[in-house]
C-alpha cells in the first residue's frame, strides 16, 4: 500500500506554492484506491505489519501486472519524431511545462513562444518530440520543429492543392526577396512579385502578401512562392470577362504601363493590349515616347483580337481622319510646300509635309547637275526644305517632289553663255575608260573622249593623263540642248601638228625611235616631238632574231603615214633588211661599172691597127682572161643577192 502511495505521489507536481495536481493524476489515484479497497478488506489499523518480509507486499504477479495496466492505461503513448498535443499547466520566467498525459511533463523554453505572447495556462499547444527520455529522464521537445514542420506540411498541401497561403516578407536576398510563411523561410523571385517590372524591393519588407506555391523541394524543405501567379490568374478571369465584350471599332480607355522600340502597352481595366508604333500618328515617330509616357490615359479603338492567343491590338491615330483625306486643296503641281526630312533611301529622300502627308525627292530631282547624287550623303534627317510639287495623287495618295526645279534652268541659255568653239576651265568629276567628266559649272558638264585628249598621244585610259578633281581647260565641240549633253575637246585648244608631220615623217624616212611599251600585237615607240607611233610584233625584230625591249632605242622606218586616222606604222626590220638591200644593190652597180670600163679598155686596143708582136699577144690573152673571171665573179655575186631579197620579201610577207 505504501508502494501504491508513492507510485501516485509521483504525479503530483513538486510544487508546495502552486498546490496543483493534474486531474488525470487524481482520477488514476481514486481508481486504484477503490480497487485495493475491494482487494485488502481489512482496515490500515489492522494491518499486520510485520507479516511477511518488511518492505514486500504481499501480491501475486497477476495481482501486480493487472495493477500496472491499469495504471498505463491512464497515461498517453508517445513516439519520438512525432508532434504531439500539450497543455500548458505552468509557465516560469525561462520555461514552459507541458502536459502530456505521460508518465513526466515536458519542458520547453519559453522563447519557441515568442509568436504567442498571450500564452496562458491551460492553453493547448502542439510540440515535436525530438526524445523520450534523455540522460536525465526528462522528456525533450521543441515548439519550432513542431512549427517548422506543420508549416512544410501546409505548403506541400498548398502546392498540390493550389491552395493559396499567406507569407510576410522579412527581408531582401540576391535575385528576390525571402518570405515567411508559418515559420518557414521561402524564396519569392524578383520576376514572380508583380506583373510589372520591380526595381525597389525594399519597399516590399515587412509586408504581408498572399502567394501560390510553385515549386518545392522536399529533400531540403524549401519552396518557391509567386505573388505574380495570384495576379495573373486574376486577371485572366477579368481578361476572359473584357475580350467576351469586345468588338472591333469599339473605343476603350486605357492606361500607358510600358513603352518598347515596337509600340505601347496599355492597360484597359485588367487585360493588356498593344498600342504598334505605326498606330500611334500619322506621321513618322522613331519612338513612341516622342508622343506617349508612362501613366497616361488616353483613348484607343480596338483594331483587332484574338480570343486563342488572347492578343488585342489598338489604334490611336485611327481615331483622327488621314491627314490626306483633309489635305488643302490648293496643294497642286506648281506649288512650294515646306518640310522636314522623315526616311532616307538609295532612290531619294521624304519630306514630310503634314504629319501623315510625305512627297518624295527622287536624286534626279535634286540638282540641275548631270552627275549622280548619293541620298544618304545628301539628305539628313530632320533638315528641313523647301520644295516644289511635281505630282500629286489624292487617291493613291502620292506626291513627288523637286528641289532644282527652285532654281533657273541653266540649259535654258546654253548657247548664249557656252557657244561652240568657246573656251573654258572645268573640273574633272569622273573618269571611264573611254572619256573624261567634265563639271563647267553646277548643272552643266560634258565629256572629253578618250581620243580628244591628245594629238600626238594615245592613252589606254584617259587616269594617264588627268585626275579627278583636277582642272582642266576645254573648248565646246557640240551641245545637244535635249539631251542636256556637251560634247568637249582638249587637245583642239592646239593647232593640228599632222599637217606638219607629214613632211617630218613621211613613208620611207628613218628616225629614231624609243619602245614605250610591248604587247603581244606589237609596241608603242615615241617619234621625235613626242610623237607616237605603233609597230607590229613582227617589225620590233631586230637582226640577231630576238625581239626589242621596253626602253630599247632603235632605227625605225615610217611605212605607213595617215594624216586622217592620225596614225603612223613604223618597222625596224624594214629598216636593217633595206639596208642590207642597198648595199648589195651599191655592190652590183660598182661590179657593173668596172666591167664598163673594161669593155672600154679592149675596145681601145682592137681599135689599134698596127701588128701586135708575140709579147703583146701574150699581154693581150692575160688581159681576156682577168675579165673573164670577174666577170664570172659578179654573176656569183648578183645570184646570192637575188636570193636574199626573195628570202627577205618571204618574212616580210
Amino acid at each position: 500500500m505504501d508502494n501504491l502511495e508513492n507510485e501516485n505521489n509521483e504525479n503530483v507536481v513538486e510544487n508546495e506554492n502552486s498546490g496543483q495536481v493534474v486531474e488525470n493524476n487524481e482520477t488514476a489515484v481514486e481508481t486504484v484506491v477503490e480497487a485495493t479497497a475491494t482487494i485488502v478488506e481489512t482496515a490500515f489499523d489492522d494491518f499486520d505489519w510485520d507479516k511477511g518480509p518488511k518492505g514486500v507486499l504481499n501480491y501475486s504477479d497477476n495481482e501486480i501486472e493487472q495493477f500496472e495496466q491499469l495504471y498505463n492505461s491512464t497515461l498517453s503513448s508517445i513516439k519520438e519524431f512525432e508532434i504531439v498535443a500539450g497543455k500548458v499547466v505552468f509557465i516560469t520566467d525561462s520555461d514552459v511545462v507541458l502536459d502530456l498525459n505521460c508518465k513526466s511533463d515536458g519542458l520547453v523554453s519559453k522563447t519557441e513562444f515568442r509568436d504567442m505572447p498571450d500564452l496562458k495556462v491551460g492553453d493547448v499547444v502542439e510540440v515535436y518530440v525530438e526524445t523520450q527520455e534523455d540522460k536525465r529522464g526528462q522528456l525533450v521537445l521543441s515548439r519550432r520543429k513542431a512549427k517548422l514542420l506543420n508549416a512544410w506540411s501546409n505548403i506541400v498541401d498548398s502546392y498540390e492543392t493550389g491552395r493559396v497561403v499567406k507569407g510576410t516578407v522579412i527581408s531582401k536576398t540576391k535575385g528576390g526577396l525571402i518570405v515567411d510563411i508559418d515559420g518557414l523561410e521561402t524564396f519569392l523571385p524578383g520576376s514572380q512579385i508583380d506583373i510589372r517590372p520591380i526595381i525597389d524591393y525594399d519597399s516590399y519588407v515587412g509586408k504581408t502578401m498572399e502567394f501560390k506555391v510553385v515549386k518545392i523541394n522536399e529533400s531540403i524543405k524549401n519552396a518557391v512562392v509567386s505573388h505574380k501567379a495570384l495576379i495573373e490568374s486574376d486577371l485572366e478571369e477579368q481578361r476572359q470577362a473584357i475580350i467576351s465584350k469586345l468588338e472591333k471599332g469599339q473605343v476603350l480607355e486605357g492606361t500607358v504601363k510600358n513603352l518598347t522600340d515596337f509600340g505601347a502597352f496599355l492597360d484597359l481595366g485588367g487585360v493588356d493590349g498593344l498600342l504598334y508604333i505605326t498606330d500611334i500618328s500619322w506621321g513618322r515617330i522613331k519612338h513612341p515616347s516622342d508622343v506617349l509616357e508612362n501613366g497616361q490615359k488616353l483613348n484607343v479603338v480596338v483594331l483587332d483580337f484574338n480570343d486563342d492567343k488572347k492578343r488585342i491590338s489598338l489604334g490611336l491615330k485611327q481615331l483622327q481622319p488621314h491627314p490626306w483625306d483633309v489635305l488643302e486643296e490648293d496643294m497642286l503641281p506648281g506649288s512650294v510646300v515646306k518640310g522636314k526630312i522623315v526616311n532616307i533611301e538609295d532612290y531619294g529622300a521624304f519630306l514630310e509635309v503634314t504629319p501623315g502627308v510625305e512627297g518624295l525627292i527622287h536624286v534626279s530631282e535634286v540638282s540641275w547637275s548631270s552627275q549622280p547624287i548619293n541620298s544618304r550623303d545628301f539628305f539628313k534627317e530632320g533638315d528641313e526644305y523647301e520644295a516644289k510639287i511635281v505630282t500629286i495623287d489624292r487617291e493613291d495618295r502620292k506626291m513627288s517632289l523637286s528641289l532644282r526645279k527652285l532654281q533657273e534652268d541653266p540649259w535654258s541659255k546654253i548657247e548664249e553663255k557656252y557657244p561652240k568653239g568657246s573656251e573654258h576651265s572645268g573640273e574633272v568629276k569622273n573618269l571611264t575608260p573611254y572619256g573624261v567628266f567634265i563639271e563647267l559649272e553646277e548643272g552643266i558638264g560634258g565629256m572629253i573622249h578618250i581620243s580628244d585628249l591628245s594629238w600626238t598621244k594615245r592613252f589606254a585610259h584617259p587616269a594617264e593623263f588627268t585626275k579627278v578633281g583636277e582642272s582642266l581647260k576645254v573648248t565646246i565641240l557640240e551641245i545637244d540642248k535635249d539631251s542636256r549633253k556637251l560634247s568637249l575637246g582638249h587637245k583642239q585648244l592646239e593647232e593640228n601638228p599632222w599637217e606638219t608631220f607629214a613632211d617630218v615623217f613621211p613613208e620611207g624616212s628613218v628616225h629614231e625611235a624609243t619602245i614605250l611599251r610591248r604587247d603581244d600585237r606589237g609596241a608603242i615607240v615615241q617619234l621625235p616631238y613626242g610623237l607616237e607611233a605603233f609597230a607590229p610584233i613582227r617589225h620590233i625584230k631586230k637582226e640577231d632574231g630576238t625581239l626589242a625591249e621596253v626602253e630599247e632605242q632603235l632605227l625605225f622606218k615610217v611605212i605607213e603615214f595617215n594624216r586622217d586616222d592620225k596614225r603612223i606604222l613604223v618597222s625596224h626590220s624594214r629598216y636593217y633588211s633595206d639596208a642590207k638591200r642597198d648595199a648589195e644593190t651599191a655592190d652590183k652597180n660598182a661590179v657593173k661599172a668596172q666591167k664598163k670600163a673594161t669593155q672600154k679598155t679592149m675596145n681601145k686596143v682592137n681599135s689599134n691597127n698596127e701588128k701586135s708582136t708575140f709579147g703583146d699577144l701574150s699581154a693581150f690573152s692575160q688581159l681576156k682572161e682577168q675579165l673573164q673571171n670577174e666577170e664570172n665573179e659578179a654573176k656569183k655575186a648578183a645570184s646570192k643577192v637575188e636570193v636574199k631579197n626573195d628570202k627577205a620579201a618571204e618574212e616580210e610577207e
